[in-house]
């Protein structure tokens, strides 16, 4: 993976003009929606199903980029904009969660369950958290911290099928950190998040909420589900 990332996850909620449409002109906006998001070939982009999974949204827009300088975030969040501004008559945009990858504080080297947002095909769920320690958390020593991480890492490894990408917002969104899973299986993902509420470091969690599970979709079932053409 790219030495530093900045992934945003836009949640987008189809507005009553959408739906007044008839399923062929429903189509055809998520073909133009899909097409002109094709034009920005530096984004790399991914989309999930989120309604009826939970109902603020009813699609996901996943974004990525390498970042190569320090002006990246800036001209990807002006373009980020552009192009949802083009179709806010259809659309809004209920939430946008972004943070970026940096080496980790508590394990040496990536992980063989290290996600990578360019990797393609993607796992069937994706389920992610705004996430917050605290302030006790940063008030232990160093090894204090590493001793409860590692627990909470061998946790981690004894479900190899589950992958994760941790990305650093802290001081930049209301959240520390954007903490992101991919799975194949959701009953998995529920067995290893119960073995964690039960390592020594919960105790240090701020929140972690609101949580979404997300169903992977290519551009194209997108268009079938809310076109009603699936």
């Amino acid at each position: 993976m790219r030495d530093q990332v900045l992934c945003s996850f836009s949640f987008v909620r189809l507005l009553p003009s959408f739906w007044q449409l008839d399923a062929g002109k429903r189509k055809q906006f998520f073909d133009r929606f899909y097409g002109e998001l094709k034009r920005y070939e530096e984004i790399h982009v991914e989309s999930y199903q989120i309604f009826p999974l939970k109902t603020q949204a009813d699609f996901l827009v996943w974004a990525s980029i390498a970042l190569t300088d320090r002006a990246g975030a800036d001209r990807f969040f002006e373009k980020l904009a552009g192009f949802f501004t083009a179709f806010r008559s259809m659309i809004e945009v209920t939430a946008n969660w972004w943070g970026m990858t940096r080496p980790s504080d508590y394990s040496r080297g990536k992980s063989t369950q290290e996600i990578d947002p360019f990797s393609s095909p993607r796992a069937r769920y994706l389920i992610f958290y705004p996430f917050t320690k605290t302030a006790e958390w940063y008030k232990l020593s160093r090894d204090t911290r590493q001793g409860m991480m590692n627990e909470h890492i061998r946790i981690g490894h004894s479900y190899p099928e589950i992958k994760q990408l941790l990305l650093y917002s802290i001081g930049l969104q209301d959240q520390e950190f954007i903490v992101t899973y991919e799975t194949e299986d959701l009953n998995s993902f529920s067995l290893l998040v119960t073995e964690l509420r039960s390592s020594e470091a919960r105790r240090f969690t701020l929140s972690d909420t609101p949580l979404f599970t997300a169903v992977y979709r290519k551009a194209e079932e997108i268009a079938e589900i809310f076109s009603g053409e699936a």
